[in-house]
């Protein structure tokens, strides 16, 4: 083998990983993070864990990328560690399948039906139709299919480019003689181990081993402790990332280690055995990838019907090598919701952006609750209250501090044009939450100004008020709904609300300054009742910016807000005047 043959070696395992990547990339982008949801609302039966497991593994290409969305989410408290278990045994499984789809590079026959299933001679076409799509298809997703299909291809190709390569070495005496070394079980499994934790991917290294195995110079009995190895180093991957995370992530990624291990222990001790007993004769014939394929599937399913009833051992073997301490029980009393922002699903952006989604949700609740809250403070003041909506705000801030950080990092990653557009609106709206929560404190300020001062407003100025607290709690919930749902239908009866509120503003002041004249209220109640309707105002703009945010989405580059609320309240636009109109009747001042 000269240095030419081994440059195209390099090469073909080049493409080859690349080709993995790209086509688990493809599958995850494809997917939009429907897979890691279904993962993360699993009940706790193990055979549907174990089942889901295999699935979603098989689907992404990555036992690896499956254990490390677990241990996020055992981190994150998403998920319990019993739960991770069985997803974990069926990440193992579900890695065999591409092994399977590699295997089919081996088939060999003059027909020409059966030639048409080896990926020689379909994954030209496939990358051709992976091309046309990439380069001339507008919708996104049609573009995220053309590249896991160019990355089938790439990967395809980069396979028979290392077997093309090493071939030659059938007939180098030193070649054959260094796997004769490895039918030694533990320096196999070291090799195999050591192989996998490096490139970290145990489908990869075992599409390499199958790709040796053309030289004839593999045999079974060299393949199998390699393999078993292989599936040892992948837990590298889990166990790296579970550095810095609570003690019970890092349970999980143990977990995934000892069942692997144990698996690995048993199955060799067993069928070692039975060899010296029984003396397998295809030991010593030359492995194929359809052999490796069996046997990497056979070890899978094996350790996971070996270990499946013993999950809760596996689960007290973890926590006796963490053991649970009095500063972990108090944590796991105060968990923190914003956990679920881990750093882990920075790899799976879709279902990253899904999690910051359902916090923004979240933290439009809180800003919700605190300002509904602050308002029944100007009606009868409570210090239980008052302190309530302190704490909401905090939360509200420390919310808006979260999501805006993990947004910035996830915006680096390779993103879906829609969730590229969401994650721009998210991170402009939580601004809008915030000032929002901001404004629930300066109403309970001026509630508390009132305790203390003993004052009260007129029961005129009370009546209106009342409207106008009643025309901002509408507007805050349909711009909550509309957050939540992305309804943009909803979104568009938010701006004629918001200029119903302008209206009101200026007619309440308009009548309060004849109450002064009058001598019917004071100047000292008329600055606060110009404070409080003012951050309703205010409350109104925000939510005015939120459903502005929601309607942009699909058009963000094209869109004027501006541009946009001018041709809503052009006198010829009937639909905005007419739900104008109606919310003007509907809150109407006594």
């Amino acid at each position: 083998m000269d240095f030419f043959s081994v440059l195209k070696m390099i090469g073909g395992l080049a493409l080859f990983l690349y080709g993995m990547h790209a086509m688990g990339e493809g599958l995850s982008k494809v997917s939009g993070g429907r897979l890691e949801q279904i993962l993360e609302k699993l009940t706790s039966n193990p055979f549907k864990a174990v089942a889901l497991g295999a699935i979603v593994t098989a689907v992404i290409q990555s036992s690896s990328a499956t254990t490390v969305m677990v241990v996020g989410f055992v981190n994150s408290g998403i998920m319990k560690l019993s739960q991770a278990i069985g997803i974990i045994m069926g990440a193992n499984i579900g890695t065999t399948m591409t092994s399977w789809i590699l295997s089919l590079s081996g088939i060999e026959s003059g027909n020409f039906f059966i030639k048409l299933l080896k990926p020689s001679s379909f994954a030209p076409v496939l990358a051709m139709i992976g091309i046309v799509l990439i380069m001339f298809s507008k919708k996104e997703k049609k573009k995220d299919v053309g590249i896991i299909l160019t990355g089938f291809a790439i990967l395809m190709t980069g396979m028979d480019t290392m077997s093309a390569a090493v071939k030659p070495l059938a007939d180098v005496p030193e070649f054959t003689n260094l796997f004769i070394m490895f039918s030694n079980p533990i320096l196999g499994m070291i090799v195999g181990a050591v192989l996998t934790a490096v490139i970290q991917s145990s489908s990869a290294s075992v599409g390499i081993l199958q790709a040796l195995c053309v030289t004839g110079s593999v045999s079974y009995s060299a393949a199998l402790p390699i393999i078993m190895g292989q599936n040892i180093g992948t837990c590298i991957t889990a166990m790296l990332s579970s550095i810095g995370t609570s003690k019970n992530a890092r349970r999980a990624a143990l977990v995934h280690l000892y069942f692997n291990l144990i698996g690995t222990v048993v199955f060799m001790v067993g069928f070692y055995a039975l060899n010296a007993v029984v003396g397998f004769a295809f030991m010593n014939d030359a492995a194929n990838a359809a052999g490796i394929a069996i046997i990497h599937t056979v070890f899978n399913v094996f350790a996971t019907i070996l270990l499946l009833p013993f999950t809760k051992v596996l689960e007290k073997l973890a926590y006796l090598t963490i053991k649970v301490d009095e500063e972990e029980s108090k944590a796991e009393q105060n968990r923190n919701e914003l956990q679920t922002l881990d750093v882990r699903f920075l790899d799976a952006p879709a279902f990253a952006m899904e999690q910051c989604k359902q916090l923004a949700t979240k933290m439009a609740e809180l800003s919700k609750e605190a300002l509904f809250t602050s308002m029944e403070l100007l009606q009868e003041y409570d210090e239980e209250k008052a302190a309530k909506v302190q704490e909401l705000e905090n939360r509200v801030d420390k919310y808006e501090d979260e999501i805006g950080g993990y947004l910035i990092r996830l915006s680096s990653k390779n993103l879906t044009e829609k969730d590229s557009h969401t994650l721009s609106m998210i991170l402009h709206l939580i601004g809008d939450l915030e000032r929002i929560s901001d404004h629930a404190i300066n109403i309970m300020e001026a509630g508390k100004e009132m305790h203390d001062k003993q004052v009260k407003f007129s029961p005129q100025a009370e009546a209106e008020l009342a409207v106008f607290a009643r025309a901002v709690k509408d507007i805050i919930n349909i711009s909550a709904q509309v957050f939540e749902d992305q309804d943009k239908q909803l979104a568009v009866t938010v701006e004629p609300l918001e200029e119903v509120i302008d209206y009101l503003r200026e007619k309440m002041k308009k009548r309060h300054v004849k109450r002064l004249r009058d001598g019917i209220c004071t100047i000292e109640l008329g600055f606060i009742l110009s404070d409080i309707i003012t951050n309703y105002e205010r409350v109104a703009d925000h939510c005015s910016n939120i459903a502005l945010g929601v309607i942009q989405l699909d058009n963000e580059e094209n869109f004027d807000a501006h541009e946009y609320i001018e041709q809503l309240k052009r006198e010829d636009n009937a639909e905005f005047r007419e739900k104008y109109a109606s919310y003007k009747v509907q809150y109407k001042l006594p």
